[in-house]
């Protein structure tokens, strides 16, 4: 018998991927194919996992979208196939969102299906606006109303009985006929002076709003180019905009960041910046894994018989801490083989995951990276009379040579580099990546490494990067960057704090080492 899958229509909320429910987040994370349109914000897509079949139904063909028709065929046949499949809509399933169409499909072919409700953007994008829908000085009823009339005619707009009811209108995909709706209103009675307000990109980083009145809507939003996806909203509550708005004090509003780190490696960042008012697209253009190539794993085995022969261990990178233990634990072993050494580590992050397992570094440079590293090991290590130090260095195979220049300088070192971890090019994410790209719709990129310089730009393929604002950790990955035509700022350090006042600051000073 065939084995018949199962249809989540998802509410994916009004943009920004905090706005996300928790429900809907965990199905990100368990479903087999996601089938999206073009009002699930670029945030939301980037956290979808790699791996997962992603079937875009936005497209547009020429000057139109894909048919409902056409979608509703696509969920009874991934359905049908098995699979977890989730219908992930813009805002709410059932507010505009052709949802009920979509489960009489499903109903049809005896198709099992849940509803997931998101939050709505008639509510969310006034709200991140300083517009409250209601507010018992002004107000105690909201109608939402669609500014969009199905093909092929059906019931228009009653006016009259919308000015009658009183309360605060929303309007919803009302951009086209934006001059008809105010007209509408103006034609019912409505007052010309009645405040109005039309809200572009609401919670992502393109936000806008235009606050007038029913009688110069039309004029303003024409003169400030409103566009696509946007809310219009009539009513005594548009007068509080001003005071009420909160989100564009924010620091970092209407920036649009790329975060490239690997999976699970930028989740502190990414927070961060959004507390600040970031829309943060998550992309890891690298990612990092266990070594499988039989002389890798040969060395490791031979490295850990005489680990006693060690007195420094030196780790390069959280991961890098985490896979060495694991390592220990996979071979028999525990932290106890390690604890006749001492531990060199090359940022805060690679402390705190030490930290993490009770272990205290020994040797931390004030900066950040191999070089530094390096010499504070050269200048500490070894000695007149105290024979050699013998130094393990466990890190990725895409590690770089700073550390080790150093640690010749000095004789009395004797070192082994010893990969623990590979570092590879990443393609789950490549299409967000290539549209934001083609379509300059990010204000800057992270970069923590050299290699994630290179992920991204394989990643962009040939799209251009000339002038792209890279953040960068260390001269290397700087000028990595840089040889790609981008414009470069510096962080001092590699630490969350340091990276965010970097990007915070960029072009005031204050941690930042501007670069052409």
């Amino acid at each position: 018998m065939e084995r018949i899958g199962k249809v989540w229509l998802t509410g994916a909320g009004p943009g920004s991927s905090e706005l996300l429910t928790v429900k809907a987040k965990r199905l990100l994370s368990e479903g087999d194919c996601i089938v999206y349109d073009r009002l699930v914000g670029k945030e939301v897509i980037s956290m979808i996992p790699a791996g997962k079949e992603l079937i875009d139904v936005g497209k547009r063909t020429g000057r139109h979208t894909i048919p409902q028709e056409m979608i509703n065929e696509i969920l009874v046949r991934e359905a049908k196939r098995g699979k977890k499949v989730i219908r992930l809509k813009g805002g709410d399933p059932f507010l505009f969102g052709r949802g009920g169409e979509e489960i009489e499909a499903l109903l049809r072919e005896d198709i099992p299906f849940e509803v997931v409700p998101g939050i709505t953007s008639p509510v969310a994008v006034p709200s991140y606006s300083g517009i409250p829908v209601t507010h018992r000085d002004h107000v105690s009823a909201v109608h939402i109303v669609t500014g969009h009339q199905r093909d092929g005619g059906g019931k228009k707009i009653c006016y009259k009985g919308l000015v009658d009811a009183g309360g605060t209108l929303v309007f919803l995909m009302g951009v086209r006929t934006l001059p008809d709706i105010m007209e509408g209103l103006l034609d019912a009675g409505m007052s010309p002076d009645m405040p109005a307000a039309i809200l572009q990109d609401g919670t992502v980083a393109g936000q806008r709003r235009v606050l007038a009145t029913v009688k110069t809507l039309k004029k303003e939003a024409e003169e400030q180019r409103i566009k696509a996806p946007s809310v219009i909203i009539v009513g005594e509550v548009c007068r509080l905009a001003e005071d009420f708005a909160w989100r564009e004090k924010l620091p970092l509003f209407g920036e649009r960041i790329i975060v490239t780190r690997p999976n699970g490696r930028g989740d502190k960042l990414e927070e961060r910046l959004r507390e600040l008012g970031a829309e943060v697209l998550s992309v890891p253009v690298i990612r990092t894994e266990p070594v499988t190539e039989k002389e890798k794993l040969e060395k490791i085995s031979r490295e850990l018989e005489r680990l006693k022969e060690y007195q420094v261990l030196v780790l390069t990178s959280p991961y890098g801490a985490e896979r060495f233990f694991q390592v220990l634990t996979e071979t028999g072993r525990d932290m106890r083989a390690a604890a006749h050494m001492k531990f060199a580590v090359i940022g805060q992050g690679t402390k705190d995951a030490l930290a993490a397992r009770g272990i205290v570094a020994d040797f931390m440079p004030e900066r950040y990276d191999g070089a530094s590293l390096g010499r504070l090991l050269a200048e500490n290590l070894g000695g007149e009379g105290a024979g050699k130090t013998k130094v393990l260095i466990a890190r990725s195979s895409l590690g770089g040579e700073e550390i080790l220049k150093e640690l010749r300088e000095n004789d009395s070192i004797e070192y082994t580099d010893l990969v623990i971890y590979d570092t590879v090019i990443a393609e789950g994410c490549s299409g967000v990546l290539r549209s934001c790209i083609e379509e300059r719709e990010f204000t800057k990129a992270v970069f923590t490494s050299s290699s994630t310089v290179e992920g991204f730009c394989r990643m962009a393929g040939g799209g251009s990067l000339e002038g792209i604002c890279a953040v960068c950790i260390g001269e290397k990955t700087r000028q990595a960057a840089e040889m790609r035509g981008m414009r470069t700022v510096t962080a001092l350090n590699a630490g969350v704090d340091e990276l965010v006042a970097c990007i915070c600051n960029q072009g005031k000073g204050g941690g930042v080492r501007k670069v052409n």
